[in-house]
């Protein structure tokens, strides 16, 4: 089969879980299904962080920023696969697959960054309690923000750059839901190997040092836990990271499992489905993480809906 010029691709066949027409309807609803609780629920927690002034620490800051993140990060790829079940077409055209490959890029990321600086900002708080206002500073809080995001996006950049360059058969089928990097490049007839260098340089060098620089924390909160002398104590320091340590047990367990089950089985499919744990799991189960464990945010979303429900009763006493 003769390779053509990516310039010339007209489109790509996102093939999805199944092709038994049967099931469509089940997917789309449970999809749906997921994609309405993870954005609701983000959107909790990002309401809750403004409204209250208790929440405008460097903690909660960071945490809706997660939180949007979240739903950036799954409104990438759900609504397009949504729309292709409904329409029934699996068709997303080249510039829709690169720049989806982009984003996606981009805010899995970002969600990697978030982890370490959150760890980062529980390290402080926890081992350097006495300096906390004055290390994380409102200035250095936004500057990791920002950092985070320039290279988040350079690196979602520089991958499809290199994806640009590569030429594609006419058979251009991707065995996922999702235009995702690997299976991508893998489609292409042209010589890979550059692209396949750049793709595990950039995963050893930031998945890899930011997860170092997760476990350094996290060494580091133990051991300052351990010399605190009551339990009491040691129960209120560990809870304050408890649940930021279950979202990046979650997410990097996820993404591990993804890539060592698709690395054993080489199965495409397969892979496609587990892909769905971090993808689509972890956002929608990260509010549930962050509210179920944190009491602060279990009383700003109570008093929140209290007091919506006290407007209609004033207004009708008024009237």
């Amino acid at each position: 089969m003769e390779p053509r010029n990516n310039t010339q691709i007209p489109e790509f066949i996102l093939l999805g879980f199944s092709e038994a027409t049967e099931l469509q309807l089940l997917i789309f609803g449970l999809f749906l299904s997921m994609y309405l609780i993870t954005v609701i629920g983000n959107l909790l927690i990002i309401l809750a962080t403004i409204s209250d002034s208790h929440l405008h620490t460097p903690m909660y800051f960071f945490l809706s920023v997660l939180s949007l993140v979240d739903i950036c990060f799954t409104s990438t790829s759900i609504p397009k696969m949504l729309v292709n079940i409904q329409m029934q077409s699996k068709v997303i055209s080249y510039t829709g697959c690169i720049t989806q490959m982009c984003f996606l890029l981009l805010f899995a990321g970002l969600d990697d960054f978030l982890l370490a600086v959150m760890a980062y900002d529980r390290f402080v708080a926890i081992c350097h309690p006495l300096h906390y206002t004055v290390i994380m500073s409102p200035q250095l809080c936004m500057l990791m923000v920002l950092v985070s995001s320039i290279i988040s996006a350079l690196h979602a950049l520089l991958q499809s750059l290199m994806v640009l360059r590569l030429s594609f058969c006419t058979d251009v089928a991707i065995p996922h839901f999702i235009c995702e990097l690997n299976q991508v490049v893998h489609r292409a007839c042209s010589d890979t190997f550059l692209n396949d260098v750049v793709i595990y340089f950039a995963a050893v060098l930031l998945a890899l040092a930011l997860l170092t620089g997760i476990l350094y924390s996290y060494s580091k909160i133990v051991s300052s836990i351990r010399t605190i002398s009551s339990s009491q104590g040691r129960y209120k320091a560990f809870s304050t990271c408890a649940s930021h340590l279950s979202v990046v047990s979650l997410f990097y367990c996820t993404c591990i499992g993804v890539y060592l089950s698709s690395a054993m089985t080489h199965n495409s499919h397969s892979a496609a489905t587990a892909s769905v744990m971090y993808i689509v799991v972890t956002p929608m189960l990260n509010p549930f993480i962050y509210s179920l464990r944190n009491k602060d945010i279990k009383n700003t979303l109570k008093r929140l809906f209290r007091n919506k429900r006290k407007v209609p009763t004033v207004l009708r006493l008024k009237k």
